[in-house]
């Protein structure tokens, strides 16, 4: 496997997961596009564009950072033509940019309702459409989105506004699956099982000792950098979940991503359980 000379365009990766997934394709030489909104330091969040892209760099790969909005078009058309200038086409494009409050319909008013919709599914249809022209000629074509499988049980339906904005990019990137079926661009949708130690989960999910229950970034970025060397023809319209793709791919131990050996795992949402059926722990 390998994405040396690719050229993944990727949004909101100024750190965690994006980044991870980013500088993994780095790693083999690949061209990294990333377009974020966070040009200056913020004081709750590590990392801006900029300093995301000497990372790319540093683990090997071409970057070009963009600063710009998802839920622009003309923004998003902006730097989806940039990269195409400066590395030659896209053969990836991942969705990864959200926002993320789990409040109630009686707690998250209508601004931040938007937001959410407006990053999520606005962002992941703008970026993907934007892409869609390059990755027709692109080698291997993958789009990636970010977001769990669509869960109808009751405990799932809830909360309101976050579940929508994230279901709506998983039936949003099912959609492109089959559309885009006949041109052979793969379409698929990853989540954790987990909690992966981000900055939302230190700020919004229990600080340390929510990220004493996670598991490191790396789990999505293994398990991404899988998914995007599949045959892009033949692997699309799924909904995956990282843990998984990684066991199928022969990885035997899943503990080698806990952020604290033998800590209980905490679940992340649409999820029944930390490891897949049949999984006991790393072979004796």
């Amino acid at each position: 496997m390998s994405l040396s000379g690719k050229t993944m365009f990727i949004s909101g990766a100024s750190r965690g997961i994006g980044l991870a997934i980013a500088k993994r394709a780095a790693a083999d030489g690949a061209n990294i596009a990333l377009v974020a909104k966070t040009a200056e330091p913020h004081p709750k969040l590590e990392g801006t564009v900029f300093t995301a892209a000497r990372e790319i760099e540093a683990a090997g790969g071409q970057a070009l950072p963009i600063v710009g909005d998802v839920r622009d078009g003309d923004s998003v058309a902006a730097a989806v033509a940039k990269a195409v200038e400066q590395f030659g086409g896209i053969d990836i494009c991942v969705n990864n940019a959200s926002a993320i409050n789990l409040g109630s319909i009686e707690e998250v008013p209508l601004k931040r309702f938007d937001l959410m919709n407006g990053i999520q599914v606005r962002g992941t249809y703008t970026v993907s459409q934007a892409c869609i022209p390059h990755l027709k000629s692109g080698d291997n074509p993958h789009i990636l989105t970010l977001s769990p499988p669509v869960r109808l049980e009751a405990r799932w339906l809830k909360p309101t506004a976050y579940m929508m904005a994230k279901f709506g990019m998983t039936l949003c990137a099912l959609g492109i699956a089959e559309e885009m079926r006949e041109y052979g661009i793969a379409s698929n949708t990853l989540w954790p099982r987990t909690l992966v130690a981000t900055a939302a989960v230190q700020n919004l999910l229990g600080g340390d000792e929510a990220m004493g229950r996670a598991r490191r970034p790396d789990v999505y970025a293994d398990a991404a950098y899988v998914v995007l060397n599949k045959p892009a023809r033949d692997y699309t319209g799924h909904s995956l979940l990282c843990e998984d793709v990684l066991l199928e791919s022969g990885v035997r131990d899943l503990s080698a991503y806990d952020c604290v050996p033998g800590a209980e795992l905490g679940l992340d949402l649409w999820v029944d359980s930390a490891n897949p059926p049949g999984y006991t722990g790393p072979p004796a």
